[in-house]
Order: C-alpha cells, then sequence, then structure tokens
C-alpha cells in the first residue's frame, strides 16, 4: 500500500522503515501537443491550487504545474505569479498520466 495518494506530488518517492520519506522523487508530467500555453493573470498569482482546482476539480494536483514547467516554476508557490507564461496540461492527460 502506498504512502500518499495518486494525487500527491510524494506518491513516487519511498518510505524509509516505513516511517520517513526518502529522498524526493519528482513526478514527471510529460509534454504534450495538447497542452495550453498560457500566462498566469491575476486570480491565480501566488495560488496554483486555486487553478488546480478550477481544472482538475482537484485543488492538491497544485504540484503539476511546477513538474510540467520545471524551468520556469523552480519554486511552485512563489514563482507562480501573475505575468508568467506556463503550459497547462489537458485533464485527460492529468488522470491518463497519474492513473485516476
Amino acid at each position: 500500500m502506498a504512502a500518499y495518494k495518486q494525487t500527491s506530488p510524494y506518491f513516487t518517492t519511498k518510505l524509509v522503515n516505513k516511517q520517513f520519506l526518502d529522498i524526493m522523487e519528482n513526478r514527471y508530467i510529460p509534454k504534450n501537443p495538447q497542452d495550453i500555453n498560457w500566462t498566469i493573470n491575476v486570480t491565480y498569482n501566488l495560488r496554483p491550487d486555486l487553478l488546480a482546482y478550477d481544472l482538475y476539480d482537484d485543488a492538491n494536483l497544485w504540484w503539476v504545474f511546477a513538474a510540467r514547467n520545471p524551468n520556469k516554476l523552480k519554486d511552485p508557490l512563489f514563482d507562480f505569479v501573475s505575468g508568467t507564461s506556463i503550459y497547462l496540461p489537458q485533464a485527460t492527460a492529468i488522470k491518463e498520466i497519474l492513473g485516476l
């Protein structure tokens, strides 16, 4: 049994002695030609959780944006500022990648 849900950024990170997280294994969100190039607006400034909820009906998927845009969002929260262009994976692609 996994320690974290499939929607968690820690899902693939192993546990040491069934107690502690090992070194984090970042989850990979591959590029897809159907990804949308989008500019973060004021509504979602510093709020990737709100965008994840609006796009995927799950605020826990906030980390998907940083995983898909690692060169632009090195810090998944403080780099998520209005005016930054990022790629948004389609909801169907996220469900397939994460096995939901």
